[in-house]
């Protein structure tokens, strides 16, 4: 059997952004496991669902990919966050993530090393579907995903104190030059269960372009 794979260390520049600065990224295409959704994390039974069936197919596939010989990490949980069309303005930037989270819409992810196929994901979801088969399974996608170029910064804190590190990155984006594109993106290190509050950790990344 091959070595473990961490991928969060192979991935570090991705994963690992200063908490003083923001800094650029490029991306490259990665795929996750994906599932949609729509209303406040805090309080939505959907969302709930949605990230239980996430991680139940993420450890099911890595189990099943240990057992082929190829063993890897689970890597954390990712979200990508926007609301509906008609209340986004003119640029991601002006989006109000303070604002009546019901109608927030959201991609919770999961990010899969390349050697992973849908196929392999479609036999292993068919196994959790016989064995736990738990609510919004069914909802679970494996898909291919390119941000690009991105500027992002290292959060240290409470959720709801990310808004003045968020208005750090689309200064330093409009300050060079160039615009917000694709959606708010969201990486969730440690398990928020576990950590204290005021020192959980989340990558806050935001997609760019020349204007």
């Amino acid at each position: 059997m091959d070595a473990k794979r961490d991928l969060l260390k192979e991935l570090k520049p991705l994963y690992a952004p200063p908490t003083k600065q923001v800094v650029e990224v490029d991306v490259p295409p990665m795929q996750y496991l994906m599932i949609d959704g729509k209303g406040n994390p805090n309080t939505a039974q959907e969302y709930k669902e949605a990230v239980g069936a996430l991680f139940s197919a993420a450890y099911a596939i890595k189990f099943a990919s240990k057992k082929a010989g190829a063993d890897y990490g689970v890597m954390p949980l990712e979200g990508l966050w926007w609301m509906p069309p008609e209340e986004m303005g003119e640029t991601f930037g002006e989006v109000d993530f303070a604002a009546d989270k019901d109608r927030w819409l959201w991609t919770m992810m999961i990010l899969q090393p390349d050697h992973i196929t849908p196929e392999f994901v479609a036999s292993v979801i068919a196994g959790v579907r016989k064995k736990k088969n738990p609510p919004a399974l069914d909802r679970v996608r494996l898909e291919r995903y390119h941000e690009g170029l991105s500027a992002q910064i290292m959060h240290i804190g409470l959720y709801s104190e990310e808004t003045a590190n968020i208005a750090r990155v689309h200064a330093y984006i409009s300050e060079r030059g160039c615009e917000p594109t694709a959606k708010h993106h969201e990486i969730y290190l440690g398990d928020p269960n576990k950590a204290q509050p005021e020192k959980m950790k989340t990558v806050i990344r935001q997609p760019m372009k020349k204007r």
